[in-house]
């Protein structure tokens, strides 16, 4: 299979889609690698270790686009690289379709087959291309909290979620010596936690007055809130945000999926933050882009194996002997094949058979 990595072109995005390992793997199993030109450059890669690895270079993401088989990239694809897609062309990276009915409607009308790695889903039922991005941005989220506070150490943060952000983002917050609060609807996950930080985190069962209580006193809100692909619920109304304290920080690591908090909208990492009655949010989309290198390695050692499936048996034969990488299918043949997705942009889903 022909396989093509373009340079990523969102805003302050330095990941890249494979790295020099990824392509070695690849071209060894006898499938060619396309790289455009500097697309490793951002982690410290230049064109010369992709060719070492077996890579060829591409000067222009057009050159890839068009002879690719296989798109492989890191965020969703920008307006002008839905306009390269084809009809019976894969791409696999990550869409949040949820939160974007205009990506959809670009993905839809290129005709191509688009794998979401937010969607793919583990036999436990985890989501094993997500986790890595999760256990980064949770870190994350406390330090530009902390930053946007410009206060290290003390205050009094609250979780939403207990999932795998909000699990590391409670690591963080602990060790800088704060006051946690992780609110969760699952009991079993609480307990959990509760087990891992003992009397160094409180708990709370997720309800709106227990939210609407917490806020009302923090100093730092983080919202690591997931329904797969689904828009993230609002869980911290406009009216709640009035409540808070003028200089509170509000982290919203859901808003690639739509955002957990009512005033929420995307940011980037040229300007992260805006201020709603005195509180300042930090909304950026693609917060482990901040951490390039580190991302990309954690990012491409969880989805070699699942590049490497759909280039040896065609992504038809790879959904037959995994079921959870079926699950990653979000768009095909011009329309969209995910129940939650479709229910999320208020259209009606054409399951692949």
């Amino acid at each position: 299979m022909r396989i093509g990595v373009p340079r990523e072109i969102k805003v302050h995005e330095y990941r890249v889609g494979l790295v020099p390992a990824g392509v070695r793997e690849l071209t060894a199993a006898g499938h060619q690698v396309l790289i455009e030109s500097g697309a490793g450059n951002g982690i410290g890669v230049d064109d010369a270790e992709f060719r070492a690895a077996g890579a060829s270079i591409a000067a222009r993401a057009a050159e890839v686009f068009e002879r690719a088989e296989m798109i492989v990239k890191v965020k969703e694809p920008q307006p002008v690289e839905c306009e390269m897609l084809r009809p019976g062309q894969v791409l696999f990276t990550y869409l949040h379709l949820a939160a974007d009915p205009q990506q959809a409607r670009g993905l839809m009308k290129s005709g191509a087959t688009a794998i979401a790695y937010e969607t793919v889903t583990a036999p436990n039922g985890s989501l094993p291309l997500l986790t890595p991005m999760s256990e980064v941005a949770g870190r994350m989220s406390i330090q530009v909290g902390a930053a946007s506070l410009q206060k290290a150490n003390g205050g009094f943060g609250v979780l939403l979620g207990g999932g795998v952000s909000g699990t590391h983002a409670a690591e963080m917050a602990v060790g800088m010596r704060a006051d946690v609060t992780v609110v969760d609807r699952s009991v079993d996950r609480l307990r959990e936690l509760s087990s891992m930080f003992g009397a160094s985190l409180r708990t709370a069962y997720s309800t709106t007055e227990t939210i609407e209580r917490l806020v009302r006193h923090a100093d730092l809100v983080v919202g690591a809130v997931l329904v797969a692909g689904a828009a993230a619920p609002k869980l911290v109304s406009r009216a709640m945000v009035k409540t808070m304290k003028p200089g509170t920080v509000m982290v919203d690591i859901s808003i690639d999926q739509g955002g957990c908090f009512e005033t929420s909208h995307p940011t980037t990492h040229a300007e992260p933050t805006f201020v709603v009655d005195g509180v300042i949010h930090y909304c950026v989309a693609n917060m482990p882009g901040a951490v390039p290198r580190t991302s990309t390695l954690a990012l491409t050692n969880a989805t070699l194996p699942y590049v490497r499936a759909l280039a040896d048996l065609g992504w038809r034969e790879a959904f037959r002997r995994d079921p959870g990488l079926a699950a990653g299918l979000n768009v095909h043949e011009g329309e969209i094949t995910h129940e939650v997705v479709a229910r999320a942009l208020g259209l009606t889903a054409k399951p692949l058979r």
